[in-house]
């Protein structure tokens, strides 16, 4: 699709479209460190999930078309701030449009590690093309049932794209390497999140990344779970999840092996449930 012409499903031009950048703290700790991840916010997507936590940003198009030349501009500012990584957040749909921009900011003295912030809704094709550019993979296995993705997701075919990109992914960069200040520096970080009503196909997820990825991956089980986007009319996406929930996903995650746990933000799950997580 001529996409000056015409919008495509991401309803994205041929112009990079960020909603935002700034230095986030809210990631996992091995990317924030003590002066943040570079996080560049890209518009539009090519999953239309209901239950989507950045609703706005993804599907209802919030945010400004720039140039690429302004798209470099924005990593090299993030780098002058200090932060550890540039973190592209939903980027599967402007890949091309950052390539060019990291060119002219390579150009121009940039020199952070780069993390692929993504739904894994990516081709390997165009996995295969970031190689060497992309250092940390951040990567979201979110539904193992082809009709769960069909129905919550919008692309049925979203679990065989998912393990195939994955696989590629680990391919790449291996299990994660953090440095003597436990900042990540190369390699996957699988986020999970745990939907209710057991949605998300968590065992069969987790047995996949094990046997056909790596028991060494480092897994964030995330329990953040609320309702947002067009979820209210989807039950049982309509409610948050369970303490209870989150812990028989932990319990399935450990008893496969999974040793590498990501406990950033364990101590806001204790406060919000009013227990410890284990």
């Amino acid at each position: 699709m001529d996409r000056v012409k015409k919008l495509g499903f991401c309803r994205v031009s041929w112009q990079p479209k960020v909603a935002g950048y700034e230095a986030h703290f809210g990631e996992e700790a091995c990317l924030v460190g003590e002066r943040g991840s570079g996080a560049v916010f890209f518009s539009g997507c090519n999953l239309a999930c209901v239950f989507c936590q950045t609703f706005e940003i993804s599907q209802q198009g919030l945010g400004q078309e720039i140039s690429d030349a302004q798209l470099a501009e924005i990593f090299l500012e993030l780098q002058k701030m200090g932060c550890h990584n540039l973190n592209l957040v939903s980027p599967s749909h402007q890949v091309l449009q950052i390539v060019e921009a990291l060119a002219l900011a390579f150009e121009q003295g940039f020199t952070l590690p780069v993390v692929y912030n993504t739904g894994s809704y990516d081709a390997v094709e165009t996995l295969r093309a970031l190689e060497g550019l992309v250092d940390i993979y951040l990567a979201d296995f979110k539904v193992w049932d082809e009709e769960v993705a069909a129905k919550y997701l919008g692309a049925r075919d979203y679990p065989r794209v998912a393990r195939e990109a994955l696989k590629e992914m680990h391919r790449q960069v291996g299990d994660l390497v953090v440095d003597e200040q436990g900042l990540a520096r190369k390699g996957l970080i699988l986020r999970h999140l745990v939907l209710p009503g057991g949605l998300a196909g968590t065992k069969e997820i987790f047995e996949f990344i094990r046997d056909e990825i790596s028991p060494n991956t480092y897994v964030n089980l995330m329990g953040h779970y609320h309702p947002a986007g067009k979820a209210s009319s989807f039950p049982p996406l309509d409610r948050t999840i369970t303490r209870e929930e989150y812990l028989e996903a932990l319990k399935i995650v450990k008893s496969l092996g999974f040793e590498r746990l990501d406990q950033t933000h364990w101590p806001l799950l204790e406060l919000l449930w009013g227990d410890k997580v284990f």
